[in-house]
This record gives C-alpha cells, sequence and structure tokens, in this order.
C-alpha cells in the first residue's frame, strides 16, 4: 500500500515529515533554506507523492513511504514467541486458576498485538 503515491495523506504523515526533516535539518543536511522550502511543501502535501521528492537526496523517508515487506512483518511476528512460551509454560506448570488467568492475558495481548501487525502488513496493492 505504501508503494501507491496517489494514496491521500493526513496531518499525522505531514507532521511525520516535518519531524524527519527536522532530524535532517539538525544532522546538518539540509541548509535552513532548504529545510523551510522542504517543510512549507511537506504541510501542503495531500497525496504520498508530494513527499518523495522532498527525501529523494537524503538517506531516509517517513514510514508512511516506506513499504512493510513480508520479512519485516515475519521479524515482528517473531518477537511474540517469547510471550507465547511464557504464557503456556505457566499454564502447564501452573494449574492453577489464577495461573490460568495470567497466561490466558499474555495470550490475549500477544494476539492482539499479531493481529496488529497482520492488518498493518495486509491492504489494497
Amino acid at each position: 500500500m505504501a508503494d501507491r503515491p496517489d494514496i491521500r495523506i493526513g496531518t499525522a504523515e505531514r507532521e511525520e515529515a516535518v519531524a524527519l526533516l527536522g532530524e535532517h535539518f539538525a544532522a546538518g543536511r539540509l541548509s535552513l533554506t532548504e529545510f523551510d522550502e522542504r517543510v512549507a511543501l511537506a504541510t501542503q502535501a495531500t497525496v504520498r507523492g508530494d513527499l518523495i521528492p522532498l527525501f529523494a537526496d537524503l538517506p531516509s523517508a517517513p514510514a508512511a513511504m516506506a513499504s512493510t515487506g513480508p520479512r519485516d512483518l515475519a521479524e515482528q511476528l517473531l518477537t511474540l514467541v517469547p510471550f507465547i512460551l511464557v504464557a503456556l509454560l505457566v499454564i502447564v506448570v501452573f494449574r492453577h486458576p489464577i495461573a490460568l488467568l495470567i497466561a490466558f492475558g499474555v495470550l490475549f495481548v500477544a494476539g492482539r498485538r499479531a493481529y496488529r501487525l497482520l492488518g498493518e502488513g495486509r491492504g489494497p496493492s
């Protein structure tokens, strides 16, 4: 979805672009004049494609323009494995109602995070 430059952006994306431009300015990659010009263009941007030229000669782009590939999504989901293992261990070792509630709570939080991560990785192409 991030590879479609015709997708409209909102205030959050514009603010993220301005903040990233500020980081590049602070790092000395942009002069004050360049920074002011690019900030003005970023605040007027309406679609993702408007932001692309602002970062074309800089080392990184805002997250709204970056794509989350399957490998990134898999790496994020792998961070859930320790939580799931701990929850299952608690269920097996402590067969107590409180331990079960804690374990299911951990599984619920991990599952909710996985659902959000999968939702971020999907979208119309």
